[in-house]
């Protein structure tokens, strides 16, 4: 599967979404990261579905909106409809995560799981066959600019060998603490999609930021 760099507008300037969706086009990213979170599943809070849709119309790229929300289902609609590609729900936050990963396609989006650090990767199990996109978060969820958990790369690297293992097709996600140091482990886990969001954003140059992560990769 081919890489994909995913910068997160939650490091981005709030005052200026249109403009830094035109640098993170520029940048030739595949997907933008848009963290939604309602001071319930996790202690932030972000923004919703309306916030979304005036994105939508300054960018053409991936959407990839990672719901940090209890219970998601409620929200699928409003996600398709603002204008999201891919929706992807924690398995944590829901009773019913099949039901909603359903829902999530009947709508026209892609599905995606997550599970936070602290969850055993068979949490997952009854809905990979499901997924377009597995989410492992390699920090605790809710605030950009936390310290990459290693340890999650032995979840990176079983939801790879099962998703060989059955023949499934699901991209494989990190997100937090991913850097220039970090990704290249993460791509040999078994990881093709990476959300950077601080060590993107701290560079004045974004498009050179985002080469770090592509040469990384190549290294």
């Amino acid at each position: 599967m081919s890489y994909k760099i995913a910068p997160s507008i939650l490091a981005a300037d709030y005052a200026n979404f249109a403009a830094e969706l035109q640098r993170i086009d520029a940048t030739g990213a595949e997907y933008v990261h848009i963290d939604i979170m309602d001071g319930q599943f996790v202690p932030n809070i972000s923004f919703g579905a309306d916030v979304v849709a005036s994105m939508r119309k300054h960018s053409k790229l991936v959407f990839d909106c990672h719901l940090m929300v209890v219970n998601p289902e409620r929200y699928v609609e409003a996600f398709a409809q603002a204008g999201a590609d891919i929706m992807t729900i924690h398995v944590e936050a829901t009773n019913h995560v099949h039901g909603a990963l359903q829902k999530i396609k009947a709508a026209g989006m892609k599905a995606g799981v997550v599970i936070n650090p602290g969850t055993p990767i068979e949490a997952l199990s009854p809905v990979l066959a499901l997924v377009d996109h597995v989410l492992i978060m390699t920090v605790n969820p809710g605030f950009g600019g936390q310290a990459f958990l290693p340890e999650m790369l032995e979840k990176v690297a079983a939801v790879a060998k099962i998703r060989d293992e059955k023949g499934y097709c699901y991209d494989i996600e990190v997100d937090g603490g991913v850097d220039d140091q970090t990704i290249k482990a993460c791509a040999d886990a078994g990881a093709n999609v990476f959300v950077a969001g601080s060590y993107l954003f701290k560079a004045n140059d974004l498009t050179a930021q985002v080469q770090t992560l592509r040469d990384a990769l190549n290294d």
